[in-house]
């Protein structure tokens, strides 16, 4: 039994760091209050140790230890803010993550989908092998220990149980506890081994992944010794005798992670993960359940289209605007997730609860808003709606004058900054509201451009002549002649291939750069120009710069990945495209190019499962939006090289039907008949894509999915007409 904390002495003691709100929860170690940190304003957990614990081991030697923790720094880290001694308290303080621990997930799902336990159980390991390099063993993994936090996971108390550990060996048995979890520990740690290496860890997390994957965990008892015994004298049931749709390799892998004898597990929990990884050949049951970021109660918004509530119809441009404008300053902010313009846009005029939105945009909370434009006067309404109970976090109204359009956006950037509680580094601030115009025409004309900016080829020139009126009102407007760079970059790699979209888009890209040398968007401009030109060094050179400038511009990784991808350089893509995928999670595209940039043979089953996550990812986006005819393309060819035929033809359709004229569209259906083997309606699709202005000669001439027809009469005279 361990002695309640006095709660009021803990608060008094605490009071000029933290506000005690209330206690979380009760572990073998510590309990956990919900805490406000005082000084940053921010909600934190705070873990105080039982006092017998804290009275045995003494402050000096814990805290001393517990500092290699808050060293580590990883994604899949849950890292540490403080630790200190307070009145006799022993305390450690970790971020607040709203959610549900993995063992509150088995607890009430019993088993995890096998997609979804190997991708928890490989970030997991991932964290595990980064921590390892530091030198520091875990020694307590467990589901109570790992939080899911968006769709993934997150290890929480690194280094708590090794600075018990050595702060306090000896001290621990008249405690009357022990360090690890009976159910999870490995067999030299349960020996009573101090000098314990990565290995120990990973065989707690094949335990751990053994319990995701069959519903039950390896090894249970009447006692905790009883259960410990059992991995010395037991040999646990084989996984697929529990869940037959578990892949072998994936069996294989757990087994020899849970090897009695450390020396015949993986090297390292690294290897461990490949293994995983090569194994993971998803059943399609198991494939429709792929995991999927949870609604997050923490920092993670949505900012859906504002309503025109204009007499004239035609202002829908700049209520769209100002949706986009809130979009990208709120994207600048590494800590805060917000869903990208494409996902939020596709609801557009649906008129769904917000509940409902949040839920299907996986979001926490979800901005709308409206606007009124009266001539020069404006009337802006917005609020923000915490997705989980309905209840509005803030609103406001604004009625001003046209020019102050800038002042209500940053105005409803911060009042969401303050109400999900996020801390602002100088950078973000700085970056928040950069490459502004002056001139209110110019910036009328620049969200038109934006409006209209989308990968068709009428709405790319439509938009590339509304940006250069933006220009002619303000000459020095870096974001207008980026978006000319882009306009005529996009044109010349999906359309119209003519040396002067490529010049222009070079132009325009320089001029973007000498305006405004610190845009990222500008640098992603430029090197999205030298990559078409195929000038890879240059390329190569902005898309690193913009990646530095603004660490969470999806187009960088993704225009820099499809760069490589051009080069052959597939590991470096793998690594660009991953990037970009956990930028922008809802990305299709992203995760199709992933898959095409898994090009080695070793590399099939890390290619199977990036298609059918982008077919998933695809089909979310249909839900939304029906009539996206590029989803619809693209699906088609995905289905395509996945066998799945009728399905593909299906897509296929569906994506001409929408838009009959698209000489790109037209284009990748006839490379979707070629990869299902009809010849016929793969060369009267192409035919159609060079008749409506498919310029491309040499990329058709060189598309290996035509491979199987180029020598065909009809190819080598589709071939001599371009």
């Amino acid at each position: 039994m361990t002695t309640p904390l006095p709660i009021e002495r803990l608060r008094g003691a605490l009071e000029q760091s933290y506000t005690i709100d209330r206690e979380l929860g009760r572990g073998g170690m510590a309990t956990v209050y919900l805490a406000q940190d005082v000084k940053h304003e921010r909600l934190v957990a705070l873990k105080v140790l039982h006092p017998e614990l804290a009275a045995s081991l003494g402050p000096d030697r814990f805290l001393r230890e517990i500092k290699t923790a808050a060293r580590l720094n990883h994604p899949h880290i849950l890292g540490l803010h403080d630790s200190g001694e307070a009145d006799g308290f022993l305390y450690y303080v970790m971020p607040y993550v709203e959610g549900e621990s993995l063992r509150e997930r088995l607890d009430r799902e019993h088993q995890l989908p096998i997609d979804e336990a190997v991708h928890h159980a490989r970030s997991i390991a991932a964290a595990l092998d980064y921590a390892h390099r530091q030198n520091v063993v875990h020694r307590d993994i467990k589901p109570e220990n790992v939080m899911l936090y968006e769709g993934e996971a997150m290890v929480m108390d690194f280094g708590i149980a090794k600075a018990v550990s050595v702060a306090g060996h000896e001290t621990l048995t008249q405690t009357g506890m022990m360090v690890g979890t009976p159910a999870y520990v490995s067999p030299e740690q349960a020996a009573g081994e101090t000098n314990l290496d990565g290995r120990s860890d990973q065989y707690s997390l094949a335990c751990m992944l053994y319990e995701m994957l069959s519903g039950e965990r390896a090894f249970s008892g009447p006692t905790a010794q009883a259960v410990m015994a059992k991995r010395f004298t037991d040999t646990v049931k084989p996984l697929r005798s529990l869940r037959g749709s578990i892949p072998e390799p994936v069996e294989r892998a757990v087994t020899k992670a849970m090897s009695t004898d450390a020396v015949d597990r993986y090297r390292t929990a690294a290897i461990f993960a490949q293994a995983l990884a090569s194994g993971n050949l998803a059943t399609p049951t198991d494939t429709a359940t792929m995991p999927q970021p949870t609604v997050s109660a923490a920092k993670s918004v949505a900012v859906i289209p504002f309503a025109n509530m204009s007499p004239d119809p035609e202002n829908e441009y700049f209520t769209d605007g100002m949706a986009e404008e809130i979009i990208n300053a709120l994207t600048k902010i590494k800590s805060l997730r917000v869903a990208s313009r494409t996902v939020s846009f596709a609801l557009k005029g649906k008129n769904e609860d917000l509940g409902e939105v949040g839920r299907k945009l996986k979001v926490s909370t979800v901005l709308d808003g409206s606007v009124r434009k009266m001539g020069n006067r404006l009337r802006i309404t917005a609020q923000l709606v915490n997705v989980a109970d309905g209840y509005q976090l803030w609103n406001e109204r604004y009625d001003r004058e046209m020019e102050d359009v800038f002042a209500i956006q940053d105005d409803i950037s911060q009042a969401i900054v303050k109400s999900l509680r996020v801390i602002l580094s100088e950078d973000e601030k700085k970056a928040m509201g950069q490459a502004r115009t002056e001139n209110l025409q110019a910036y009328e004309f620049y969200l038109r451009g934006r409006q209209f900016f989308e990968v068709r080829r009428k709405s790319l020139e439509y938009a590339r002549q509304m940006f250069k009126r933006a220009i002619e009102l303000d000459p020095e407007y870096a974001l207008a002649h980026a978006g000319i760079a882009d306009c005529c970059s996009l044109l010349y790699m999906m359309f119209d291939a003519r040396e002067s979209n490529l010049k222009q888009a070079e132009s325009a890209s320089n001029t973007a750069l000498h305006l405004a040398p610190d845009l990222a968007e500008a640098h992603v401009a430029r090197g999205i120009a030298f990559s078409l030109s195929q000038n890879y060094t240059d390329a190569e050179q902005e898309f690193e710069k913009a990646m530095r400038l603004d660490p969470k511009l999806f187009e960088a990784p993704y225009f820099y990945g499809r760069a490589c991808l051009a080069q052959g350089r597939n590991d470096d893509a793998v690594k660009l495209f991953k990037t970009a995928c956990a930028i922008r999670p809802e990305d299709f595209q992203a995760v199709a190019f992933l898959a095409q940039a898994y090009g080695s043979d070793d590399q099939m089953a890390e290619r199977e499962v990036a298609n059918r996550r982008a077919v998933l990812l695809i089909e979310e986006r249909l839900e939304m939006n029906p009539d996206d005819a590029r989803a619809w393309n693209l699906g088609a060819a995905i289905l395509a090289t996945l066998g799945e035929t009728e399905r593909a033809i299906e897509f296929a359709r569906k994506s001409v039907a929408i838009d009959p004229d698209d000489p790109m569209m037209l284009y990748n259906v006839a490379c979707t008949y070629s990869v299902l083997g009809q010849t016929d309606e793969a060369l009267t699709t192409l035919e159609h894509a060079v008749d409506k202005g498919y310029g491309h000669k040499d990329w058709v001439s060189h598309d290996p999915v035509f491979d199987s027809i180029r020598e065909t009469p009809r190819f080598k005279a589709i071939i001599g007409g371009m």
